[in-house]
């Protein structure tokens, strides 16, 4: 991923950056352990009882703790079974089941057409890296292509609208942004002020005069906007970035920017963009900085893989219900999305490390700080972790800690965990 590029998500995620690790499983010393040949630890060395004990004073009656050693043997069990809210946590479960129906290397598409009027179509399937810097890349290769676009018509029929997202606000943070099949720049942008007038506040991305109306009603002098379904705004603001890139390339639009189909039989695909972000780099930042509208739209998309479009909700927590009954055999949970926004989610902590067990291959793909690879989450009142801690045998242990008791956090548990393991 370039490096420009890598900045511009991180951007939008929140902040940061991150690089990409290797996992290694321990199968050569798993196999020592089990067949005695490895040498005994020193005395010790084991998981000191008595702290390991003090952790589960700190869990509450609405709270959960788990801790498996890397030969499935509980350390730690404190209301394993109890249904609580995940928050983003639930993230890890959303990559375990785009992973399974899409796979790691899987590039999200955009499709370009012609009709017999010269009108060019685009027809959107959920990317949610679509950036400027990817628009004006598509823009620039459509150049090579045209000769002359009279209206833009927009296709944004691969998910279904409304798309309601449960625990979704109508706030300017990106982590609210909605839900759709053809969205650019996570539906938002950002702008500030100079000397008196609005300006973007990224140079790879123009404040066009459609968002000019958005970023005056908001009464900031700087910040960010977020583009709502209403009035098909999502869609409409794709149609205006790409008419000005296409502008750039001496390509602008005759006529006007709408929605409309895509019609496989008479019109002529004349390019087919495969976003360059895969999906292992896109669950790397979802989990990195905890983007809730690159979940649901990877979760949407493994929906369609399941059933077929158009996207919804539904299609997509049904299909992350049958994985998880099926392949990671949960009795109970119950998922109202899959980015953990909604306080309707719930799953208990022995729940979490079955989807634990199963993401271990991918756990490089977690942020890693110190011994542990982990996923984090917060809603208010809501404290949760859940990951890895490396042993240092070589192995590693599974962790799940559920916080749901306002004014606390999982961070006195995770220090006593940490100091606890060896």
């Amino acid at each position: 991923m370039g490096s420009v590029l890598n900045n511009r998500i991180t951007a939008f995620y929140v902040s940061g950056k991150r690089r990409f690790r290797t996992a290694l499983l321990p199968l050569v010393l798993l196999s020592l352990v089990l067949t005695g040949s490895l040498p005994a630890p020193p005395a010790g060395a084991g998981p000191d009882s008595s702290e390991l004990n003090g952790v589960e004073r700190l869990i509450g009656k609405n709270d959960a703790v788990l801790v498996i050693d890397s030969l499935g043997r509980s350390l730690v069990s404190r209301h394993a079974d109890r249904m609580l809210i995940p928050a983003s946590t639930l993230k890890i479960l959303t990559s375990l089941v785009a992973i399974h129906h899409l796979g790691l290397g899987y590039r999200f598409p955009t499709e370009f057409y012609t009709d017999s009027n010269r009108n060019l179509k685009i027809k959107g399937y959920g990317d949610p890296l679509l950036v400027s810097e990817e628009v004006a890349d598509i823009s620039r290769e459509l150049a090579t292509r045209l000769e002359r676009i009279e209206h833009i018509v927009l296709d944004d029929s691969h998910f279904a609208q409304p798309l309601v997202i449960p625990g979704i606000s109508s706030s300017s943070e990106p982590y609210d942004a909605p839900n759709g099949a053809l969205c650019v720049n996570f539906n938002t942008v950002n702008f500030t002020t100079e000397n008196g007038a609005y300006t973007s506040a990224e140079p790879q991305t123009p404040l066009l005069p459609f968002a000019l109306p958005r970023v005056k009603q908001s009464g900031l002098e700087t910040g960010r906007i977020v583009f709502s379904h209403k009035g098909n705004q999502c869609t409409l603001y794709a149609g205006h970035l790409f008419a000005y890139f296409l502008d750039q390339q001496g390509r602008a639009p005759a006529g006007e920017i709408r929605l409309g189909k895509v019609d496989e039989k008479a019109d002529r695909l004349v390019y087919r963009h495969h976003s360059r972000f895969t999906l292992e780099e896109i669950i790397t930042g979802l989990l990195e900085h905890s983007n809730n509208f690159t979940t649901n739209q990877i979760l949407i998309a493994a929906g369609i893989d399941a059933f077929g479009p158009p996207g919804t909700l539904a299609k997509g927590v049904q299909t992350a219900t049958a994985y998880a009954e099926g392949v990671l055999q949960l009795e109970k949970f119950y998922l109202a999305e899959g980015s953990g926004i909604s306080r309707d989610n719930r799953i208990t902590a022995r729940g979490m490390d079955r989807i634990l067990e199963s993401f271990e291959p991918y756990r490089y793909l977690m942020h890693r700080e110190g011994r542990s690879h982990f996923k984090t989450g917060t809603l208010y009142g809501i404290s949760t972790r859940a990951g890895y801690i490396n042993s240092e045998d070589g192995s590693y242990y599974r962790f799940a800690v559920m916080i749901n008791t306002r004014g606390r956090s999982t961070d006195r548990v995770m220090r006593e965990l940490l100091k606890a393991l060896p």
